[in-house]
């Protein structure tokens, strides 16, 4: 593995799912990654919407009330870590009382039930994606799937995070690389 991978953390960056990646579930995965550190990486799947749970359906289900103007949407599969825990990836302009991870100034992280209970009442993030399981690496296991030409980097975006089509994300990321999704191949090589 090269030092500059090595020593570059991915923190609020975007991980763009190449086509040779093996797992099923990552297939045209765009990852916004929360934290990349020693210790292992974590982030959440931000193009894959869940067939069935919606953000009003979820509401219910942990006896949450709605205001009737809330705006529902779908809730994302975050990934295959945790499915049952939930994760609200937003807009800087909300701030738990409980704890809020501050990913950048762009990007804010919130796990705790009060972000919910915000959302419900109209007070939560202007901006948001409401995430069920994330996406988690151990020690130099995600710089290994980098090294294999599992993963392409690109910067995260507000507007392609939270204002593009989650059928759109995965194109519209590589797009900010220069790249078109029908000159990718499955093989990967080193010079």
């Amino acid at each position: 593995m090269s030092d500059q991978l090595k020593d570059t953390s991915l923190t609020g960056k975007l991980l763009i799912a190449m086509p040779g990646m093996g797992d099923p579930r990552f297939l045209q995965s765009v990852i916004y990654m929360c934290a990349h550190s020693d210790d292992g990486a974590m982030g959440l799947i931000i193009n894959k919407p869940s067939k069935d749970i919606r953000l009003k359906k979820l509401m219910d289900q942990l006896d949450i009330e709605v205001t009737p103007d809330m705006v529902d949407m779908p809730v994302q599969f975050g990934g295959p870590v945790e499915t049952g825990r939930g994760f609200v990836l937003h807009s800087p302009d909300y701030t738990s009382v409980v704890t809020t991870l501050e990913v950048n100034q762009d990007f804010h992280m919130t796990a705790t039930l009060d972000i919910l209970e915000d959302i419900a009442k109209g007070k939560g993030p202007q901006e948001k994606l409401m995430c069920l399981g994330y996406a988690g690496w151990g020690p130099n296991q995600l710089e290994g799937e980098l090294a294999q030409n599992g993963w392409l980097v690109c910067d995260a975006d507000p507007l392609l995070v939270f204002g593009t089509p989650n059928v759109l994300k995965w194109s519209a990321a590589l797009s900010t690389l220069g790249v078109s999704p029908h000159m990718l191949s499955a093989e990967g090589g080193s010079a």
